[in-house]
């Protein structure tokens, strides 16, 4: 039989410390498919071409065997090493005539009705590269957060980790940190529970996909504010649940219109302390409504205390899962708003006769959460550095909430109308009659500022609410709201 080709010459400097058996394989593997070594081809032994490459044998040897797995050489006792008589590569390209998208399509695998919902997502898969404008909605002050005394934090424990803590994790969340949310939650929100009903998340999102999961069957349907969180009627679609849009006015979701409409649903999602985006909060009259529809029909609540920690006049109403005696309420938050976005834990507190069933189901969809992270939020809870920070946020919103007030009253009022409702991050303004809002939006996009319209957060908006913007004030500075409203000024006069 042949030895190799004379046509074979291998790049003797390729096989040297840096390369090794990678670049043996490389070349060979390249001379196999272009066909300067055909099928049935004798390759030389390990030891004579080590020698002619001056190499070690191992890494031939190496080369050879990687070769071999992939099929592209046989090796039998006896008759030496030669190029297999049917290739990898033939086998793959062996699946007939090109064809034409629309066949390739037709044949090619597809997403699941389940897949086809998710990939319909309302948030962004990439964060903006560019300037993000004034006016951002549900933005924190980034720039206000204590970075320096965090990463001493993470420095710390990053330090203090021991073999223990590299070892597989609690799909409940870690013990300390579950500690710490009880006891803020239970002091500051008068929340009703132990650290075993809470199940540190990445996200709401995750609580509530999880909760579609347990406790939903295809086909159940679920009340969602209209408008409202997107993320939830995603949610909800994903998993074969019906949504349906409940109207939200000055006392916050119409319990009522609700049950009288789709009184066999078997879920509702709702934002009782801060409506996102109107920023209404749900009366307590309706809170007792809702809780007596979930025990009659044996529904459940899923509450989201969206931006909770920021209201700017008076005293909150206690949370649904507070007022609930018959352990139908879910209670979620996160600490996106309140820290920042990045840091993905959020937590879900869970009626106690559910809370094993749910951190089975954590475990089996993503195990648990980073260890690292809940330690450095645990800590930042337990010292007092979070309510230290939330009391210096809570005051520098309601200046600078208040300054964008007087501002759009003072050169905007025969545009906008300002729904005076004194929590969360953003501000809710009407428009006037005659105002054009996909123009207006437009002209504020080529201005540099990042409203939205009313109507990005509702299914049946122009069936039930006038036109409005939501303007982001939380991540702006005093002289940056001056600036913004000039521009939504020029915006509004065009």
């Amino acid at each position: 039989m042949a030895r190799l080709p004379s046509s074979y010459e291998p790049p003797v400097h390729a096989f040297g410390n840096r390369l090794g058996s990678n670049g043996l394989y490389g070349d060979l593997r390249a001379a196999i498919l272009t066909g300067r070594l055909r099928p049935g081809a004798r390759i030389p032994s390990s030891r004579e071409l080590a020698g002619k490459l001056g190499v070690a044998r191992g890494t031939v040897v190496a080369a050879f065997e990687q070769l071999a797995a992939e099929g592209y050489l046989d090796a039998r006792p006896g008759s030496g090493t030669r190029v297999s008589a049917v290739l990898p590569d033939t086998l793959l390209s062996r699946v007939g005539p090109a064809r034409s998208r629309a066949e390739a399509a037709h044949s090619t695998p597809a997403l699941s009705a389940r897949g086809r919902q998710l990939a319909r997502t309302p948030f962004p898969i990439a964060p903006a590269l560019t300037h993000v404008g004034a006016f951002r909605p549900h933005m924190p002050a980034l720039q206000e957060f204590p970075i320096k005394l965090w990463a001493t934090i993470v420095s710390k424990q990053a330090r203090s980790l021991t073999t223990q803590s590299l070892v597989d994790g609690d799909a409940r969340g870690h013990a300390l940190l579950r500690c710490a949310i009880a006891e803020y939650l239970g002091s500051a929100r008068g929340v009703r529970c132990t650290e075993a009903q809470v199940l540190v998340l990445a996200s709401v999102q995750q609580g509530l996909d999880l909760a579609t999961r347990l406790l939903l069957d295809e086909g159940d349907l679920a009340w969602c504010e209209d408008p409202g969180y997107a993320g939830a009627v995603a949610g909800f679609r994903a998993a074969g649940i019906a949504p349906c849009p409940i109207p939200v006015d000055e006392y916050g979701m119409d319990v009522a219109w609700a049950e009288r409409r789709h009184p066999t649903a078997r879920m509702a999602y709702v934002t009782p302390a801060h409506q996102a985006p109107l920023g209404v909060s749900l009366s307590l009259p309706r809170r007792l409504t809702l809780l007596d529809w979930a025990r009659r029909r044996k529904a459940w609540i899923f509450e989201d205390d969206y931006d909770s920690e920021y209201r700017y006049s008076g005293k909150p109403l206690p949370p649904l899962q507070s007022l609930d005696e018959n352990d139908c309420v879910l209670y979620a938050g996160c600490f996106s708003k309140t820290l920042f976005p990045a840091l993905r834990i959020a937590y879900l507190v869970i009626p106690v006769g559910f809370a094993d069933a749910f951190a089975a189901a954590r475990s089996v969809t993503s195990r648990y959460p980073p260890v690292l992270d809940q330690l450095v939020l645990a800590e930042f809870m337990r010292e007092g550095h979070y309510a230290r920070h939330l009391r210096r946020m809570r005051q520098l919103y309601a200046e600078r909430r208040s300054l964008l007030v007087k501002l759009v009253n003072q050169r905007l009022a025969n545009k906008l109308e300002v729904m005076n409702n004194a929590t969360g991050l953003n501000l809710v303004c009407w428009l006037t009659q005659g105002l054009s809002q996909d123009a207006l939006l437009e002209r504020c996009k080529s201005s540099g500022l990042a409203v939205h319209a009313l109507s990005r957060y509702s299914a049946e908006w122009k069936r039930r609410q006038r036109d409005g913007l939501v303007l982001g004030f939380a991540s702006m500075t005093a002289p940056a709201i001056r600036i913004a409203v000039g521009k939504l000024a020029g915006a509004l006069d065009c």
